[in-house]
């Protein structure tokens, strides 16, 4: 049964195949009630989708995802609620993104050197002004002809242990949630398995909670996620990751089963951080 709830969607604005406005219009399709707009690094999409939602019954909660660093691992934190107007964290987001541009310039040069060139204003072009990353230089490699898939490119060069790798700017996973709360937003640890180790630390520094339905996550993997959020108390939320056809076609828009009762608790939540946020910035 398709859900009425997805808090885990990419746009135009990052990596994502369709714009904030089409991204809508499939949501209302679907018959969704809750969609949250979660680019990397950007909040660019989310002003664009609350139009379109405008008058449609839609609630479109404003959100972004930050990639952050830990040894031998890369981890997501989800941002709800976030205020997209907040000057700290749209500076912080923006250096995130001028740090990505500048990786995959290095990674476009990398692959040049290995005989696998490729045309940087492609790559810039696929893009379309929205947050250049991985991704995209996927897209350009595979229209070159180098790999026949955008996961073989992930996969053989640019992924993590690839040869064509090149590191970002870092900022640990603590911080990024010091930032998300500080913009007025919740952090959420985004499809956690794998990285469930650091939750116990997160959790002693403002973390809000975790992304227990996720695509591809068994019912004893969720039931797993659900039991630790509890144990930290934290709330639980869930979403597709949906990017679009030729990204990762195995994440649906609406695809993952999430309890109408998750954005209650998420909303109540968020209402509380302000009321306590208030207080702090009276004092």
């Amino acid at each position: 049964m398709r859900s009425h709830v997805d808090l885990h969607v990419h746009t135009t604005a990052s990596d994502g195949r369709f714009s904030p406005t089409d991204v809508v219009r499939k949501a209302l399709e679907l018959g969704l009630t809750t969609l949250s707009i979660t680019d990397h690094d950007t909040t660019e999409g989310v002003g664009e989708a609350l139009e379109a939602a405008q008058g449609t019954g839609l609630e479109v909660v404003p959100g972004v995802e930050i990639s952050t660093d830990i040894p031998q691992s890369e981890v997501h934190i989800l941002g709800y609620f976030v205020a997209c107007e907040d000057s700290d964290l749209c500076s912080k987001l923006a250096l995130f993104r001028d740090s990505r541009l500048h990786r995959a310039r290095r990674m476009v040069q990398k692959l040049a050197r290995m005989s696998l060139p490729l045309d940087w204003k492609r790559v810039e072009e696929i893009a379309s002004g929205a947050a250049l990353g991985r991704p995209h230089v996927a897209q350009a490699m595979l229209e070159a002809g180098h790999v026949s898939s955008i996961s073989e490119a992930f996969d053989l060069y640019i992924g993590r242990t690839g040869p064509a790798y090149v590191e970002r700017r870092k900022m640990s996973p603590a911080e990024v949630v010091q930032t998300i709360l500080a913009g007025n937003g919740l952090p959420v640890l985004a499809h956690p398995l794998g990285v469930t180790h650091i939750v116990p630390e997160l959790a002693q520094r403002g973390l809000v909670g975790l992304e227990a339905y996720y695509t591809g996550y068994a019912p004893d993997e969720t039931r797993f996620l659900l039991d630790l959020a509890a144990e930290h108390d934290l709330l639980v939320t869930g979403g597709s990751d949906f990017h679009g056809e030729g990204v990762q076609p195995g994440n649906k828009l609406g695809g993952v089963t999430v309890p109408q009762a998750v954005v209650e608790e998420l909303r109540a939540r968020h209402k509380r951080h302000q009321a306590t946020r208030a207080v702090a910035l009276q004092t």
